[in-house]
């Protein structure tokens, strides 16, 4: 409206709501209005509404990045949407029943706004190119973590660090390149979390049998992580002990494909190497769900029915 109707120039809202073939400028017009300043796309200059440089990119871009770029850097500086976004980013989201059941209870939208919620959230992150829909579930593309200043925790998120002394056991192959993970990616994402990272043959294995040790690691560990990559079978073993343990295991592959199928309905890091940032991406977000784990153990274990 401001740009075509304006020439880009500032208006009053009552000017903008004319322009748009309104009387008034209440009702569900405010909270567009409310929505487009959320979004970073209009500004308050005085007593009226300014564009701002990202609505002029998304508006009349001037090159093939700005429109995508403008609409991403929305999405990161709206509170609400940024949460959801990081929680789920690198990840597939899950099913619509356990996904609307996650905005009730994790991320505490009032239930009479989940559906108008979820509707805002896809379209968001379709419009933005932030939705991969190439594989079984959608998957939300990572563009690494929102690092911008935050208002202080509410209840329900992370609330501390881990105690000192506890441990987060790595289950991956040894072989190169998945072995070198463990201290490029995995050691560095535990550390961030407070947790001791220990894997079988760096830190466990001695004299003894293996497996009383590698069994031992896996019952002391308060959080675990399991890279399913090449569907190695000593990794399967290990995650299924953790899996009777009742542990919570933070799951991490490279391609879906080697994620076995009953495990899909659980939450999965999926990584894409082509991605010249994922190794800090894949660290970030390692570190973000180890945190998660520990604060709600729930959301990462895997649960048999007895039914």
């Amino acid at each position: 409206m401001l740009y075509e109707q304006n020439a880009g120039k500032p208006a009053t809202p009552l000017e903008a709501a004319k322009f748009a073939g309104l009387g008034s400028a209440a009702g569900p017009f405010a909270v567009e209005l409310s929505s487009a300043k959320k979004y970073g796309f209009l500004s308050v200059e005085g007593q009226k509404l300014a564009l701002t440089e990202r609505a002029r990119r998304a508006i009349a871009p001037q090159s093939e990045d700005d429109k995508i770029n403008a609409l991403r850097e929305a999405i990161l500086d709206a509170p609400e949407l940024s949460e959801v976004y990081n929680f789920y980013r690198g990840e597939n989201l899950p099913d619509e029943t356990f996904f609307l059941n996650a905005l009730k209870e994790r991320f505490h939208v009032p239930p009479g706004k989940i559906p108008e919620f979820s509707t805002v959230f896809n379209d968001s992150v379709l419009a933005a190119g932030l939705l991969d829909e190439t594989g079984d579930r959608p998957r939300l593309i990572d563009i690494g973590r929102d690092t911008s200043p935050r208002k202080g925790p509410k209840t329900g998120e992370a609330k501390t660090l881990a105690a000192t002394g506890e441990s987060c056991f790595v289950m991956q192959p040894f072989a190169a390149p998945l072995g070198g993970y463990y201290n490029s990616i995995f050691k560095p994402a535990i550390e961030q979390t407070g947790l001791h990272p220990v894997r079988a043959d760096a830190d466990i294995f001695g004299t003894g049998k293996i497996m009383d040790q590698v069994w031992r690691g896996i019952r002391a560990a308060k959080v675990l992580v399991a890279e399913l990559t090449t569907r190695n079978p000593n990794v399967f073993y290990e995650l299924g002990l953790a899996h009777a343990l009742v542990k919570p295991v933070v799951l991490v592959s490279s391609n879906e494909d080697d994620v076995p199928f009953d495990l899909r309905h659980i939450r999965i890091i999926l990584y894409d190497m082509s991605d010249p940032f994922w190794g800090q991406k894949l660290i970030d977000k390692v570190a973000d769900n180890i945190r998660s784990a520990i604060d709600d153990p729930e959301d990462a274990i895997f649960r048999v029915s007895d039914e």
